[in-house]
């Protein structure tokens, strides 16, 4: 395929990073002609340098040719003009990043005008994990197939854990429930495990399921199942708006602290339920004063990553009993991952997911097509959600007899809006969504699994 992508920030560049490998033809068009040579230098892809609003430009680019258009710069009205100028000379599809709260309530009136095939937007699709992760507080990760009929979750087993010590075959016959661990993460290292593979203590698993039965594995793990009612919201970013509407929807108490008092007066306008407090969030002494060890969880939301992690720490100190935390450089997940410091989110990352499940969908039309992708155990593993349609070759075959590939798993299958934990003895049927968790393997279509 060949792709022109408009923008080279966090999110265009987490966009290159994942799909210059997989043999497309990839042009950037960025302003900065010297992020333009960084990125050729470092990853296999052309680059054009410009507004990517220019009809030469684009044309100079190849884009008449493209097969999808990304426009993921940091202003909304350049993204949706550069996906129009597109079309108009050519382009197949188009993506637009828009995260604007006000666009988003009339984006399908602005798509259809601005003939967008699709819109993705960060700030949303964070809220939204945010919310999941909210909802199930046990958990350190939600991921959702299928309409949320199943659920990739990830889990920090402690070494007093009533599974330690016991082998994936006998999980589920032992504890009475229906589970699939589909990952394991031990001393940085991620595994794909059989059913011979046993749990140790201060591993992450990460389980296939349905969210009835994701409860129910707490319940049997002794966890204490906290029940979410006061969330307290460090910065007013454009997460914020997003999660916080869907939280008072959902009779959460939202208090929201902002020190910038333009944002403050804002937000308390255009969210009135919430109770926004003008302060530095950062400051011990406010969090004190604002009650934050009263509150069941913690979300810092502003623009920095080291404050954000900073007001974190602290959190966990006090035995906040969930805090949650948006870092946008993708290089602190390693160091995240060493100090435990519970549910980070990375929103370019996010809907970078998005946008390869897209391209790999767009480039294999007519097969058993992409629904869902995620990226999960830190971004070493991808989980898929696939359509079977009647052209697989694995469709009606026990899978004991199908030769998979190495390093795949099938870990679901959602038929008839229920998810099957299957055995050896299960077969893929026609018009079966099929969860697959591959590492170090790229899978474009079902088939892909199959040896």
């Amino acid at each position: 395929m060949r792709i022109v992508i408009v923008g080279a920030g966090k999110m265009g560049k987490a966009i290159i990073k994942y799909v210059c490998h997989e043999n497309h033809e990839v042009i950037l068009i960025d302003n900065d002609s010297k992020v333009v040579e960084d990125i050729i230098n470092n990853y296999d892809v052309m680059g054009v340098t410009g507004n990517g609003v220019s009809y030469e430009l684009q044309k100079t680019a190849g884009t008449d040719k493209a097969d999808l258009f990304i426009a993921v710069t940091a202003s909304d009205e350049t993204n949706m003009l550069a996906c129009l100028i597109a079309k108009k000379l050519g382009a197949a599809s188009t993506i637009a990043r828009v995260r604007d709260h006000d666009y988003t309530k009339q984006i399908e009136l602005m798509t259809g005008a601005l003939e967008i095939n699709r819109t993705i937007n960060p700030e949303l699709e964070s809220a939204k994990e945010i919310f999941r992760i909210i909802n199930f507080p046990e958990a350190l990760k939600v991921e959702s197939f299928a309409h949320g009929n199943a659920d990739i979750t990830e889990f920090y087993i402690a070494e007093d854990s009533p599974i330690v010590g016991m082998s994936l075959s006998q999980i589920n016959s032992k504890l009475g429930i229906q589970i699939l661990v589909c990952a394991v993460e031990r001393d940085n290292e991620v595994i794909i495990p059989n059913g011979s593979f046993v749990i140790k203590g201060k591993d992450k698993i990460s389980i296939i399921s349905s969210q009835e039965q994701s409860k129910a594995f707490v319940s049997k793990l002794g966890l204490s199942s906290v029940k979410m009612k006061n969330i307290m919201i460090i910065g007013a970013s454009k997460i914020t708006y997003y999660l916080a509407e869907a939280l008072i929807k959902n009779n959460f108490n939202v208090k929201i602290i902002e020190m910038d008092p333009e944002k403050a007066r804002r937000i308390s306008e255009e969210i009135p339920k919430a109770n926004v407090i003008l302060g530095d969030g950062s400051d011990q002494n406010v969090l004190q004063e604002e009650g934050i060890t009263r509150f069941d969880a913690v979300v810092c939301l502003t623009g920095f990553d080291e404050e954000n992690i900073i007001i974190s720490l602290y959190a966990n100190q006090l035995k906040v009993d969930k805090i949650i935390t948006k870092v946008n450089k993708a290089s602190f997940a390693g160091l995240l991952e060493t100090i435990q410091m519970g549910s980070v989110i990375f929103p370019q990352e996010i809907a970078a997911n998005q946008i390869v499940s897209h391209i790999r969908s767009v480039a294999n039309v007519g097969g058993n097509n992409i629904i869902t992708l995620h990226k999960i155990v830190g971004n070493q593993v991808e989980a898929y959600e696939f359509l079977a349609t009647s052209s697989s070759k694995a469709l009606n075959v026990p899978l004991k007899d199908l030769e998979l590939n190495k390093n795949v798993l099938i870990g679901g299958i959602i038929r008839n809006h229920q998810i099957i934990i299957p055995s050896g003895t299960t077969a893929i049927k026609e018009k079966d969504s099929v969860i697959v968790v591959s590492k170090g393997f790229i899978l474009n279509d079902l088939d892909d699994i199959l040896a």
